[in-house]
């Protein structure tokens, strides 16, 4: 047996680790072009930038795909110059970096795919070599320029330094605050690394420097660092952070080296990377999905169990048993699932900045594709959604996001007539409504949508509200452009849309528009669809259940205040809540589990008390159900057969009596019943 290792048990590792780089390396390069833009350096996009693209290079001649080794090498070269320079560029080499990128990326799906992976392109690299012999002069080196002595602006490189004097020039303070190891300190959790953790989020971390000094009382070990930051904080929170003394913070203002003569010089690591003095630090893991699911899937038993175990307990109860230990146990475990749900669907969870790193590059692509200027606002913030669920809604947003630049903005001569900045803005927001629910913004300050002309596409009547007009947007092959383009046009992105938002998620998408100002599409999804939390009732002798997320209120219904509709119309009544008038749906009926007729809401013992409130599109429904059983936590099994699929129903689950029990989605159903609200 060899002792060699196989590079290809790395792969795996290899792809997960290239990808988080490829898109840190896309972000920096789209960072570095506004800069460019804006007549302006760039260093820390620059040594960011470099870094991902040397440890991609790395990661690649271990596993031995040599292609992409040759073209990162060929992108540090102009990169190192780039640095020296202090972080200076050109809109046309940020062009073939991105090039260069898109080209490894190509390269490592060739081999996530098992294909054979092409040699780099001989125009890419003279591209890239160009590059690198066009490099930006490096800035010269200026002593006096930061109150700093030569020993430690010797460890402060070009891109560094422009980096500080930028700030400075912006306005900002750049300060250096000492830190000061010790065991009281680790004692009470304070490290470099929380210390810099700390000054991140009131500061700029431009470098840390880690140097040596004689042991004293009160720095035993003889290590201590330099903090170098741009922050608009005063003094003393920055001593706060890093619970040092005002005295520890110097000013590096511009003064000449003279004017800091009694500052000590220490010995340094030629290094800007601290030793680990212990305390607390995150350590990661990467897991594969699929791991997640098969956790998942065995923590869905568990739920299934402990519903049989509650029912037995139940019989066992009614049979004259005493069950009470049995009782707490089991409210124990039920606690206990619970918290493993709540572990388990953590670790499934990803940022939504993650998520939606993607999108400035893809709108840099088309509206260079279309002619537009368009500027891109992410607002993440610390929103996450589970994995299953990003991977679904992330279609969505492309197609949304694509409608915006094609259909939406306007070109820069259209904008400049209409008193527009040529540059059109496209904000992408995301933030977690409940504990269940997650939101997501799409907004442009484009020319709107024209009701009228859509109405005139389609060959019907001008829709008078946000809702229809959506309706009609979602029609399948409805488009509002007069020939289909390589961007757009066809027909497909809004019924999309719909489709994955609103009847595979059981979320909602909702429409805000202004002719002339612009359009914000809004959808609303669940963080999960695998275990949710569900009300379980009784319809025509048969139980179902209903995501509580979807459910807005469960309320009586007074059957002598309910207005009957005449006869014919699908809806049997209307009812006033708090001055909403709210169409009333006979569930029994729509599903075709009651007789219906004239007697469902007539008054009679036991019809109808209880009905659930769900909103489409803003409007309120109401669903009359005969019994309310409670809520409980639901492993629901998509229903993927198309022969078994039908409207209102998005899966089945079991609730404990190995009955396949089917889970609405009341929202379809209320589509289905095409009843205006308001309309008696």
């Amino acid at each position: 047996m060899s002792d060699q290792l196989d590079p290809r048990e790395f792969i795996s590792g290899f792809l997960a680790e290239a990808d988080e780089y490829l898109a840190a390396a896309n972000t920096r390069l789209l960072e570095l072009e506004r800069s460019v833009k804006a007549g302006q350096s760039n260093a820390r996009a620059v040594r960011e930038l470099f870094r991902a693209l040397h440890t991609i290079k790395g990661l690649s001649a271990m596993v031995g795909v040599d292609p992409i080794v040759d073209i990162a090498h060929e992108m540090e070269a102009y990169l190192r110059g780039a640095d020296k320079a202090g972080g200076f560029s050109t809109v046309a080499a940020v062009e073939v970096l991105l090039q260069g990128v898109k080209a490894i990326e190509s390269r490592v799906r060739a081999l996530a795919h098992q294909q054979p992976i092409p040699r780099p392109e001989l125009a890419l690299l003279d591209a890239l070599a160009a590059l690198k012999d066009g490099a930006p002069a490096p800035t010269p080196l200026r002593s006096t320029e930061l109150a700093l002595p030569p020993e430690l602006l010797s460890k402060i490189s070009a891109s560094e330094r422009e980096q500080l004097l930028q700030g400075v020039a912006a306005g900002r303070r750049a300060v250096r605050v000492a830190f000061v190891p010790s065991t009281q300190r680790a004692a009470e959790g304070i490290t470099i690394t929380t210390a810099r953790k700390r000054v991140e989020a009131i500061a700029e971390l431009v470098k840390v420097l880690p140097f040596s000094a004689p042991p004293s009382e009160v720095d035993p070990g003889g290590i201590r660092f330099l903090l170098f930051l741009l922050t608009d904080a005063d003094d003393a929170r920055l001593a706060e952070a890093v619970s040092a003394s005002p005295a520890d913070i110097l000013s590096l203002a511009s003064t000449p080296v003279a004017a800091a003569a009694e500052a000590p010089s220490p010995s340094l690591y030629g290094t800007d990377e601290e030793p680990e003095l212990g305390g607390e630090t995150r350590s990661y893991v990467r897991v594969e999905v699929a791991r997640l699911d098969e956790a998942m899937e065995r923590l869905s038993a568990l739920v299934v169990s402990r519903f049989r175990l509650a029912r037995a307990v139940g019989a066992a109860a009614q049979r004259g048993a005493d069950v009470r230990e049995v009782t707490t146990i089991l409210a124990d475990v039920a606690r206990d699932l619970r918290d493993l749900r709540g572990a388990i669907m953590r670790a499934r969870m990803v940022s939504m900045a993650e998520v939606l790193e993607r999108i400035p590059l893809l709108v840099r692509s088309l509206a260079r594709s279309v002619g537009k200027s368009v500027r891109v606002e992410l607002r993440a913030g610390r929103a996450e959604l589970d994995k299953s669920v990003a991977d679904r809604i992330f279609p969505a947003l492309v197609h949304l996001v694509r409608n915006a630049v094609d259909h939406a903005l306007e070109t820069p001569a259209q904008r400049r007539e209409l008193g527009k900045p040529e540059e059109g803005t496209l904000i992408v927001e995301c933030r977690r409504r409940s504990d269940s629910e997650l939101e997501l913004i799409i907004q442009d300050d484009g020319r709107g949508i024209d009701p009228e002309r859509v109405a005139r596409k389609a060959g019907v009547p001008v829709p008078t509200s946000p809702e229809a007009l959506l309706e009609l947007l979602a029609r399948p092959g409805l488009s509002t452009l007069e020939q289909a383009t390589h961007v757009s046009g066809r027909g497909m992105g809004m019924d999309i849309v719909k489709r994955i938002a609103v009847d595979q998620l059981g979320g909602e998408l909702s429409l805000r528009t202004t002719p002339g100002q612009g359009t914000t599409f809004t959808l609303k999804v669940p963080l999960s669809i695998t275990i949710v939390d569900a009300f379980s009732f009784e319809c025509g002798a048969q139980l179902f259940v209903v995501p509580v997320s979807m459910v807005e209120e469960i309320v009586e219904v007074d059957p002598a205040l309910v207005k009957r509709f005449p006869h014919g119309r699908r809806s049997s009544g209307m009812f006033e809540r708090r001055g909403e008038a709210i169409p009333l749906l006979p569930l029994s009926q729509l599903l075709r589990r009651g007789a219906g007729g004239e007697n469902e809401v007539q008054g009679g013992e036991g019809l109808f008390p209880k009905a659930l409130i769900v909103r489409r599109n803003g409007a309120p429904y109401a669903f009359g159900v005969d019994r309310m059983l409670g809520q409980q936590e639901v492993v629901v099994r998509p229903l993927e057969d198309p022969l078994v699929r039908t409207v209102g129903v998005t899966g089945s689950t079991d609730l404990g009596n190995g009955i396949p029990t089917l889970v609405l989605d009341l929202i379809a159903l209320s589509a289905a019943t095409a009843v205006p609200p308001g309309d008696a």
